[in-house]
C-alpha cells in the first residue's frame, strides 16, 4: 500500500501542513513582519560605490612627531599606535595623514603614511626620508 493522501490528491492532507485555523492558515495575506517598519525608516545610502568608500584620514602634526619620536626612528602607523599618540579604530591601524603644523628638526623615516607637501618639505629639511 502507497502513502496515504485526501481524495483530492496531495500529500499532506487535512490542513496541510498549515496547523490549525486562523491568519496563518488562509490563503492569500500573511502577517507584516514588524522589521519591516524599521527597514523602511532608515535611509539608504545613495550615491555612485558607497560601500568602498575611503575611511577618513587621522590628522598628525610634525610637531606631534618632533615631540614623541627620536632621531633616525621609522614612522608607522602602528609606531603612532604603540607610542599612543593615535589608536585603533575597529581593530585595524587607521589612516594617517601627517600635517604641517608645528616645526620638526629631527630625521625621521616615514613609511605606511600620507604626507601633505607642506609638511614633506619640512621633513626632508630636517633630513628625513618618505616611502609609501
Amino acid at each position: 500500500m502507497g502513502k496515504i493522501t485526501v481524495g483530492r490528491g496531495g500529500k499532506r492532507g487535512k490542513t496541510s501542513g498549515r496547523g490549525t485555523k486562523g491568519q496563518n492558515a488562509r490563503a492569500g495575506h500573511k502577517k507584516y513582519p514588524e522589521i519591516r517598519d524599521l527597514i523602511k525608516r532608515t535611509p539608504k545610502l545613495r550615491g555612485y560605490d558607497f560601500k568602498s568608500r575611503k575611511k577618513a584620514f587621522v590628522p598628525i602634526n610634525v610637531a606631534a612627531l618632533d615631540a614623541h619620536f627620536d632621531a633616525g626612528e621609522k614612522v608607522t602607523p602602528a609606531s603612532l599606535i604603540t607610542k599612543g599618540i593615535i589608536s585603533r579604530t575597529k581593530g585595524k591601524n587607521p589612516r594617517v595623514k601627517i600635517l604641517a603644523a608645528g616645526e620638526i628638526t629631527k630625521k625621521v623615516v616615514i613609511s605606511g603614511c600620507d604626507v601633505s607637501e607642506e609638511a614633506k618639505s619640512k621633513i626632508e629639511k630636517a633630513g628625513g626620508t618618505i616611502t609609501k
